[in-house]
């Protein structure tokens, strides 16, 4: 997919949670909007599935055992849960956790992010969600933050967790109990084998949404969506009802319209002053901030900022 027709190419930057000082997370390189290396998946398929909306206010969580989806795809295993979540009330962190059971079980999650439209936007591979250790309210769990910016003009974008074939050939390490405790109470830490969970197809998920201003990986075409509203492929679920939504021919993207502009020319100092910050911006890889001076300049009444964002944008590709 080329730059000049979406910037879901190009990855700003992805965090992992880091609201516990006491553990520290693994280094993880990979390119979030690679999603090449996420398994291929036809659009018959997910119109199968149930997207079950999450928002703000509480914490979903999913048992796959009795509340997973089948989607029999090559490269996905066992159930998978999918979630739609809003995407008009800014910048997003995900906080996505799957839980040991006690069973020292665990759902090693991979997460494919799509836009709108249902088109791949980023894909975190089970790597991202990293081993956290047990706390007073929490479990053993594998955790991370996906940062997230939805493109303007969207109302919803698509989050599918699943897990692999060669996922579940592996293990995660726990912390001891014992250890743990020894940490925590400052004393000697024993000597003694850490345990290991054995990755499965079930588990429980759970997933936390909330709002951002860290930069973020962009989900969705630059200027609006593909088209007058919506495209649901497959169903949305409501928390009363649930009816199937019709799977919509995608139209070809078209730009969304320019703010307003005043009707007093800007001033060719300015004008060059924020030209040249949209171009540092797009060069810097931080595109949401070039679109932030893009909304700003045009607002104050420029007429080439547009144009010098997306030919800025074009040289990148």
């Amino acid at each position: 997919m080329k730059m000049n027709k979406s910037l879901v190419a190009l990855c700003l930057s992805a965090g992992l949670l880091a609201s516990v000082p006491a553990v520290s997370f693994a280094e993880v390189n990979f390119v979030p909007q690679n999603t090449t290396a996420a398994p291929a998946i036809p659009a018959s398929a997910l119109q199968q599935l149930v997207w079950t909306p999450v928002d703000q206010s509480k914490t979903q969580s999913t048992d796959l055992a009795s509340g997973g989806q089948q989607l029999n795809v090559p490269g996905i295993s066992g159930p998978v849960a999918a979630w739609s979540v809003p995407a008009n009330i800014g910048e997003l962190n995900l906080t996505l956790t799957s839980i040991v059971d006690k069973q020292t079980h665990v759902f090693a999650p991979n997460v494919l992010i799509l836009d709108q439209n249902m088109t791949p936007s980023a894909f975190f591979p089970s790597s991202y969600f990293t081993y956290q250790e047990p706390g007073v309210m929490s479990a053993d769990r594998l955790e991370g933050v996906m940062r997230l910016t939805p493109a303007l003009g969207q109302q919803k974008i698509y989050v599918l967790v699943f897990t692999t074939p060669q996922d579940l050939a592996q293990t995660t390490t726990l912390v001891d109990p014992a250890k743990a405790y020894a940490k925590g109470t400052g004393n000697a830490v024993p000597d003694i084998p850490d345990p290991k969970a054995r990755h499965t197809t079930d588990g429980t998920l759970k997933l936390k949404v909330s709002t951002s201003s860290a930069s973020s990986v962009l989900v969705g075409p630059l200027f609006g969506s593909a088209g007058p509203g919506p495209v649901t492929v497959g169903n949305t679920a409501a928390p009363a009802y649930a009816a199937p939504v019709a799977a919509a021919p995608a139209a070809a993207p078209t730009p969304a319209p320019a703010p307003a502009k005043k009707a007093e020319p800007m001033l060719n100092d300015t004008e060059s002053y924020f030209n040249r910050a949209i171009k540092e911006a797009v060069d810097r890889g931080d595109v949401d901030k070039a679109l932030k001076l893009l909304d700003e300049a045009e607002r104050l009444g420029s007429t080439t900022a547009r144009s010098t964002f997306i030919s800025s944008v074009k040289g990148k590709g």
